[in-house]
């Protein structure tokens, strides 16, 4: 039986698809080892966040003070720990988003926890499914601590729909020790887009070393993104060739991405870059040269040159629209 505390975050009062997946797959844990669940919200003012959690049906715990106001990752681990100890939670649920990878691995060390990170699956009795080696290998992973930290990837799980039960309680946490926050909130740096974020978009294009420069990427790349009202993606050959900034790239070392539609464009399906989009629902490639890996995952493939498609493309849809 599991306690579960699942660690809702949220962005400038907002809660992410990726805090919904977790908090989906934090109730699933519970049903299936029979115990309970539970959400923990930290920061600065926000009750409205916690209530708006407590409307997908379980209890939800507020750390609220000013010391929360930005994430800090040690300041959150030490209020985390608390909220759990003292709700005898023995299972912290979060997403593995680049905060969720930064705050849940200091949680589990300071619990002396085992951790199973970027979970895809939850079976019947309890174990964890999660990849290995590129996605090549699942790996079904079993619990011997009494404690357990689990990161969930935000692509894997349904969202969690509304539910009645909820209810909201305010923790009030013991001062931290001045000694274990050496960490100090500086500036946080945003880049602003009017595109819909990279890991929660419908439909993303993506760009690889096929487009050869920067220019190519505004040129003819870009409108065919903002036609579709889509999120830009790259491969990593793409951002390390300064073609692309390095928050666009999707694969093994970049972001996970799910949408209903991607599209792949001079992309030629290194293991790396399927392992962050191969759960797509629908996977165009457009590539020269039909060996190209990526026709292996994709449901639709065009052997052509994405100089000469991408644009013809960009325009059948204009027609389209008009």
């Amino acid at each position: 039986m599991a306690n579960v505390l699942v660690i809702a975050e949220h962005q400038e009062a907002q809660l992410p698809k990726s805090t919904l997946v977790a908090l989906a797959a934090g109730k699933e844990y519970a049903t299936k080892t029979g115990g309970s669940c539970a959400a923990a919200v930290l920061g600065s003012n926000v009750g409205d966040i916690a209530k708006e959690v407590a409307g997908y049906g379980m209890p939800v715990y507020v750390a609220d003070g000013p010391s929360l106001e930005h994430y800090l990752a040690d300041a959150y681990a030490i209020a985390v720990t608390q909220i759990a100890e003292a709700k005898g939670a023995d299972t912290v649920i979060g997403a593995a988003t680049p905060q969720g990878k930064d705050l849940l691995p200091r949680v589990a060390a300071r619990r002396g926890a085992g951790m199973a990170s970027d979970i895809t699956s939850i079976n019947d009795d309890g174990t964890i499914q999660r990849p290995m080696y590129a996605g090549n290998v699942m790996a079904t992973v079993a619990f011997k601590s009494p404690t357990r930290v689990i990161s969930v990837r935000p692509t894997a799980f349904d969202p969690i729909a509304k539910s009645d039960g909820g209810s909201v309680e305010k923790i009030e946490l013991a001062p931290p020790d001045p000694k274990a926050c050496s960490m100090k909130f500086v500036a946080f740096d945003q880049t602003k887009s009017d595109r819909p974020p990279l890991t929660e978009a419908a439909v993303v294009v993506a760009g690889g070393r096929g487009l050869k420069s920067k220019e190519n990427f505004d040129n003819v790349l870009v409108p065919l993104v903002d036609i579709l009202g889509a999120a830009m993606g790259a491969t990593r050959a793409a951002v390390d060739a300064g073609f692309v900034p390095n928050d666009l790239q999707v694969g093994q070392t970049g972001k996970v991405v799910a949408p209903n539609l991607y599209i792949a464009a001079g992309i030629s399906g290194a293991i790396q870059h399927l392992a962050g989009m191969k759960d797509s629902k629908v996977i165009v490639a457009i590539n020269k040269d039909e060996e190209a890996p990526i026709f292996q995952v994709a449901d639709y493939g065009l052997v052509a040159d994405l100089f000469k498609a991408v644009p013809e493309m960009t325009e059948a849809i204009k027609k389209l629209k008009q």
